[in-house]
């Protein structure tokens, strides 16, 4: 016991002599010269030093909710998006072109109609301010890696060409004027992906603030095509695009400059963006063709052709008073492909010749957010209008006329497709009617569209393409945890396949695919 009293006392006199090293004295003198020279300071208007440098390195170097994340240079943000669905689908165990009696065409829709659950989007996304003039932007989504999964709003896709696999993948043994059987099994169980790597999405340098109401981008990003294509996906209306949507949802490589007036100050990249007279004009490699959007996204120009884009928007109506009226149009084009002169498989058509070809789009939405008694209501319409040329060996002829070594269309002419979109909601969050509490996160919406997604060799002319409308009709719900942060979508999708009854030498079957879609989303 008197061992650790002896301790203690000696602990108490060790701090004791260590305080009273640490009390110095200031003289009264230097006191006051120091008030003295604080007086002169502040006649003379000069501020005093400060010391929130201190304070704002202390706060830079927490971590949590809300902390800045410390980058070597300029500020870092990071934001990302997570969608699951579960989706159920009418079963149907015969395909679009099955034709088994006529043309001897085997296509079963099994594992197009199987129920499940997907990750349909986990993107994430950095954006880098290196100084008030640059910004860079990088995105990457794993989930686009996946392949095998219906699509919506028809199962069949927005591009439904064919059973057979695509070029990179043609079964060139198969004897001529057939349909391989085992090539369609291997495609309809998701066994090909083919085009190029799709996890990539955004990586682009945006470059902004020093020309007035002007910013210039250069990279990869969605050429400025239509409205809905290029919207974020976690903030769509329904739980998918529009199959008029899909078109445009696409992302290019090149360099686009973008004007904004009326209303915007142009004085920083975050002003930039909300006037109401908006342009863009772009210029992009244009690798591929428009009837395969997604396909040119992070793959060498197939030409030194490049493609021109130029788009418009328009809010003549922006107030509470009169209610919100979007209208907006764009184009996009330019030549397609090195040019054949005989079709891709050897075999040429009489008369015909294929230089590169010239392909184009054009777009036209208008939206309007209702004002006063009516706040809440909204409605959206877009068109599209494609022509272009199919990739060499992705169009099936079920006469199996066509030069390609399963009867398929060889190197086809141009065409064009066409389809447009009308959609409604009413959000009563954001209602004049004041609904009770548990109202206010709903919205109710329904869209019709219809799109030519359908294509197939003509009958006389297998290089020339025939196409068909896929009619969709989708109501549904959202529910509204945190905004579009937090939030539950539900459709059912009423599907309307084509009927070809102009000749009995084409058989379509009519395949029951209305689905069912829920999308469970968190965006950050």
């Amino acid at each position: 016991m008197q061992k650790w009293a002896k301790l203690y006392i000696a602990a108490l006199i060790v701090l004791g002599s260590v305080a009273s090293a640490m009390a110095v004295e200031v003289p009264q003198a230097e006191w006051e010269r120091m008030k003295q020279r604080m007086a002169e300071l502040e006649s003379r208007g000069a501020s005093m030093p400060s010391t929130s440098s201190m304070v704002d390195v202390a706060m830079d170097s927490k971590y949590g909710p809300g902390a800045n994340v410390t980058t070597k240079t300029g500020k870092l943000t990071i934001s990302g998006l997570v969608q699951v669905w579960y989706y159920a689908i009418s079963q149907s165990e015969r395909g679009f072109f099955d034709d088994p009696v006529v043309n001897g065409i085997p296509d079963n829709n099994r594992t197009q109609a199987n129920n499940g659950f997907r990750i349909r989007r986990t993107e994430l996304k950095f954006t880098a301010d290196i100084n008030e003039n640059i910004t860079g932007v990088v995105m990457i989504d794993p989930a686009r890696e996946a392949a095998g999964f219906p699509q919506f709003p028809s199962n069949l896709g927005n591009n439904k060409k064919q059973n057979l696999v695509s070029p990179e993948f043609n079964d060139a043994n198969g004897p001529a004027g057939a349909v391989n059987t085992s090539t369609i099994a291997a495609v309809q169980n998701g066994a090909f992906g083919g085009g190029p790597p799709r996890l990539l999405q955004d990586a682009y340098i945006n470059w902004h603030g020093c020309l007035p109401h002007h910013d210039i981008q250069i990279g990869q990003f969605k050429p400025w095509v239509g409205e809905e294509g290029i919207r974020s996906s976690g903030e769509l209306d329904f739980v998918e695009r529009s199959m008029v949507g899909f078109q445009a949802d696409n992302r290019d490589l090149g360099m686009s400059i973008h004007g904004s007036w009326w209303n915007d100050c142009g004085c920083d990249h975050s002003s930039i963006g909300n006037g109401r007279f908006q342009y863009w004009l772009g210029v992009f490699d244009g690798a591929g063709t428009y009837f395969d959007p997604g396909q040119m996204q992070n793959r060498p120009d197939t030409n030194n052709h490049k493609d021109l884009n130029a788009r418009l928007l328009i809010r003549p109506l922006w107030s509470d008073c009169l209610g919100h009226l979007e209208i907006g149009g764009s184009f996009m084009g330019g030549r397609h492909g090195e040019g054949h002169n005989n079709d891709v498989f050897g075999t040429p058509y009489d008369g015909l010749n294929r230089p590169i070809e010239w392909a184009e789009r054009w777009n036209a939405w208008a939206s309007y957010m209702a004002p006063g008694a009516l706040s809440g209501l909204w409605l959206r319409g877009e068109w599209t209008w494609i022509k272009d040329r199919e990739v060499p060996g992705t169009v099936i002829d079920v006469l199996s006329a066509g030069t390609g070594p399963n009867g398929q269309q060889g190197v086809g002419e141009t065409y064009s497709k066409q389809g447009y979109y009308g959609a409604i909601g009413y959000n009563f969050g954001k209602s004049h009617i004041c609904p009770p509490g548990w109202l206010k996160p709903v919205e109710l919406l329904a869209r019709y569209d219809q799109f030519q997604n359908i294509s197939t060799a003509d009958l006389v002319r297998p290089d020339q393409t025939d196409r068909f409308y896929t009619k969709v009709w989708t109501v549904g719900m959202n529910y509204y945890v945190c905004g579009h942060n937090a939030k539950v979508q539900a459709n059912y999708n009423m599907v309307d396949l084509p009927n070809e009854a102009s000749s009995p030498a084409r058989v379509f079957h009519t395949v029951h695919n209305d689905s069912f879609v829920i999308n469970f989303q968190v965006m950050f």
